[in-house]
C-alpha cells in the first residue's frame, strides 16, 4: 500500500519522529485523496507493525524509541559464574529476574534441524520469562537433547546444582567444550500465547533470535530469543585486548 509505505518511510527517516502526533484518517484523505475506509487500512497497517500507538480517547502517535537494553555479554571475556541475565541487569543499573518451567517434549521439526538430530527425539524444553524492574523484556525457549544430558547434572537447565551457571560452562562440565555460537535472525509475527507472555498484542511484527550452541560440529542447545519490540538488543564485540 502506498499509503502506508510512505508514511512508513517518514517515520524510519524520523520526520515523523518518536512521540509525534500521526495524521488523522480526514488529513490522510485530505493529502492522499483517498476515501476513509482507504486511510483506515493505511493507518492499520502501521498499527499492526508496531510503529504506533493509539489509545481510547488520545490521538494517536508514532512509537517511543525502544529502550536499548544490552542482552548479550561478551561471555567469552567476562565471568560466566551466577545468571547472565541477572548479571547484565545489574551492570546497567536495573533489576533482573526470570521464571523458568521445563518439560522433557519431542523434539519440533524444526528444533531437530538445528539440533541435527531426528524429529519427536527427546528434548529438554526450558521456557524463561526474563524481567527488568518487573516488566517482560524477552522469552527465551531452549532446547537441548536428552541423550547429550541425561543423567547428568546438567539435565536441568534451571535446575539441580549447576543451576546458576550458563550453557558454555554446564556443557564443559559434562565434557562437551562450546567452541562456537551460531545465530540467526528471524522476523515473524508474535503469537497469542507469546502476546500474553509479553503483555502485547498477538500479530505485531518481531524478531526472533535463532541461537544454537557448538560443541566442534555438534549441536549442544538451540534456543528462540523473542524480543518484545519495545526494546532494542545491543551486541558489544570487542576487537582486541582491552
Amino acid at each position: 500500500m502506498i499509503i502506508a509505505d510512505e508514511l512508513r518511510q517518514q517515520i524510519i527517516d524520523g520526520t515523523l519522529p518518536p512521540g509525534a502526533r500521526f495524521p488523522t484518517l480526514a488529513e490522510i484523505q485530505e493529502k492522499y485523496g483517498v476515501a476513509e475506509g482507504t486511510a483506515y487500512q493505511a493507518t492499520r497497517v502501521l498499527l499492526n507493525e508496531g510503529l504506533t500507538v493509539t489509545k481510547p480517547g488520545a490521538q494517536t502517535r508514532v512509537r517511543e524509541l525502544p529502550d536499548v537494553v544490552r542482552l548479550v555479554r561478551s561471555w567469552y571475556r567476562e565471568s560466566r559464574s551466577g545468571s547472565p541475565w541477572h548479571a547484565d541487569m545489574a551492570d546497567q543499573g536495573r533489576v533482573g529476574a526470570q521464571t523458568s518451567h521445563t518439560d522433557e517434549i519431542g523434539a519440533p521439526p524444526a528444533v531437530a534441524e538445528r539440533l541435527f538430530i531426528k524429529p519427536g527425539e527427546p528434548v529438554m524444553q526450558t521456557a524463561y520469562i526474563c524481567t527488568a524492574a518487573d516488566k517482560p523484556i524477552f522469552l527465551c525457549t531452549s532446547y537441548e537433547p536428552l541423550n547429550l544430558t541425561e543423567e547428568t547434572a546438567s539435565l536441568l537447565a534451571e535446575g539441580g546444582r549447576l543451576r546458576d551457571i550458563d550453557v558454555v560452562e554446564r556443557m564443559a562440565l559434562i565434557g562437551h567444550a562450546v567452541t562456537k555460537v551460531v545465530e540467526e535472525i528471524v522476523p515473524r509475527t508474535l503469537t497469542s500465547k507469546e502476546a500474553e507472555r509479553l503483555d502485547l498484542r498477538a500479530g505485531i511484527a518481531i524478531v526472533v533470535i535463532e541461537r544454537t550452541y557448538f560443541a566442534g560440529s555438534r549441536p549442544v542447545e538451540t534456543a528462540d530469543l523473542v524480543i518484545a519490540p519495545t526494546y532494542r538488543a545491543r551486541y558489544e564485540i570487542p576487537i582486541g585486548e582491552e
